[in-house]
């Protein structure tokens, strides 16, 4: 057999079962609301090339190839037994069933027997809700746009989280068109994935289907959602405006407000949720609630996971941080220091509260970190160094084979990527859904001191936090499976 074309037939199969895979994935997410995943990357959406490069993880993961023929059998079944609402990693069920030996054969009676018991805690309506729910983005800058995609890209009949408004001030001549075109045209995250118009009458944009009301108000007090026929709605506050309980509870006044979500670090008693790790401390009666940082939720979690194991004395994050929209363009006059700086030219030296802010959602932590930031002149993806001090001795292997082990096998995998590569740069982790990224190579580990590396995407890694905590502020639970 001609080697060149072997590696070619090779992967045209493959490509033609991956290609096989797309109408079950989808029928399955819009009729059932059942997430598939290979390892952890979501297949909803997904072209042919992204479902095998999702199946080149099994190797990292396993050790082993997992082949598309071994997940497309999986996949079939789960489509036969069509279970509950739930997120079904079938990457990691191949990989089980093939070491049970359910996959040895052609026929499929213990493969499915295998599937049926593992997902026979899925009841029909598991994790949906009684009544939709509705959201309300307060502000539509960078988080405001990527959340709104993504809960685009979620909206099914199985799914009853809507996003029904946005709320902006302005209402200029062309505002409404040029808010659809910043929703359809991104600069660093591409084309919105789907079809924008805009009914110029209603003030609304459609996207995928979904009627999405243009607000426009200067103060929340001045809404009043109902006369939009928005209920008991999640106000997602995106603008930073408002960062204390005072400014917040303003969002409640309107009628058709129920609760509220600050997509920044908040002060006072708020409670700062990184989700995966602290995410219990919501509770039904919670009416503000604050996601944290992009930054907070990078770090968190891994300090959470090495504190566990190793414990850590004390330790210093420095934050390699993109510029944002708080900083000019060029040398203009800036209320903070350093700022003015033209962000565009320089790595300007600030402040972070990061540090401090891990201890709200790891007491354990209070008083032992501290924390700066340097921005630096790129638009997008960011890196947290984490210099600590231990309780116990451990090498860079011992490091890295435990982080790995909790990325791909923990509750905190859906917050912990685990990065390989020699060759990775910012740009490559650009849509990353994890907040954090652990950079295994450049790991250092002397007796009790190490000095980690976490890249982030702190647009889209940080807006997939904030949809989880949004999910259980209106009490969406979906379950995994894995």
């Amino acid at each position: 057999m001609n080697t060149e074309n072997s590696y070619l037939r090779a992967y045209i199969e493959e490509q033609t079962l991956a290609e096989k895979m797309i109408p079950p994935v989808g029928r399955l997410y819009r009729e059932r609301g059942v997430i598939i995943t290979v390892f952890g990357r979501k297949l909803m959406n997904a072209s042919t090339i992204d479902i095998i490069k999702a199946h080149q993880t099994s190797r990292q993961v396993t050790g082993e190839t997992l082949t598309v023929s071994e997940t497309m059998r999986v996949l079939a079944l789960l489509d036969e037994i069509n279970p509950g609402s739930s997120r079904i990693d079938i990457g990691k069920l191949a990989f089980t069933a093939r070491r049970e030996g359910h996959l040895s054969t052609d026929d499929n009676t213990a493969l499915h027997a295998f599937l049926t018991a593992n997902t026979k805690e899925l009841k029909d309506e598991s994790s949906l809700l009684d009544e939709p729910r509705d959201i309300v983005l307060y502000g539509f800058g960078r988080i405001g746009r990527i959340l709104a995609r993504l809960l685009i890209e979620r909206t099914t009949s199985s799914n009853p989280v809507r996003l029904r408004a946005i709320v902006v001030r302005g209402g200029r001549d062309g505002d409404l068109r040029k808010r659809a075109s910043l929703l359809r045209r991104d600069s660093i995250h591409g084309p919105f994935n789907g079809h924008i118009t805009i009914d110029e009458e209603q003030s609304a944009i459609i996207a995928n289907g979904n009627f999405i009301k243009v607000i426009y108000a200067d103060k929340p007090e001045d809404i009043d959602y109902t006369q939009y026929g928005i209920n008991n709605a999640l106000i997602v506050d995106n603008t930073g405006i408002f960062k204390d309980e005072a400014g917040l509870s303003r969002h409640l006044v309107p009628k058709g407000a129920n609760k509220v979500l600050l997509t920044a670090p908040a002060g006072g008693a708020i409670k700062n949720i990184v989700y995966g790790v602290n995410n219990d401390m919501i509770k039904d009666s919670d009416t503000i609630v604050c996601a944290a940082s992009c930054t907070t939720n990078a770090i968190t979690p891994i300090l959470k996971i090495i504190n566990d194991k190793f414990g850590i004395k004390n330790g210093h994050v420095e934050t390699v941080h993109s510029f944002t929209n708080d900083q000019n363009l060029i040398d203009n006059y800036h209320k903070a220091e350093r700022r003015g700086r033209a962000a565009s030219l320089n790595m300007v030296l600030t402040s972070t509260g990061a540090a401090k802010a891990v201890a709200k959602a790891l007491p354990e932590l209070a008083g032992k970190l501290t924390g700066n930031a340097i921005r630096v002149p790129t638009p997008n993806v960011s890196m947290a160094v984490c210099n600590l001090n231990l309780d116990k001795a451990a090498d860079r292997d011992e490091i890295n084979a435990y982080v790995r082990e909790m990325a791909f096998n923990s509750e905190l995998s859906l917050q912990i990527n685990y990065s390989f590569s020699t060759e990775v740069v910012s740009t490559d982790f650009v849509g990353t859904p994890e907040p954090a990224i652990f950079d295994s190579v450049a790991t250092l580990a002397d007796g009790d001191r190490c000095v980690l590396y976490v890249w982030y995407d702190n647009e889209y890694g940080y807006s997939t936090q904030v949809l989880r905590v949004m999910q259980q502020m209106v009490g969406l639970n979906i379950p995994n499976v894995e």
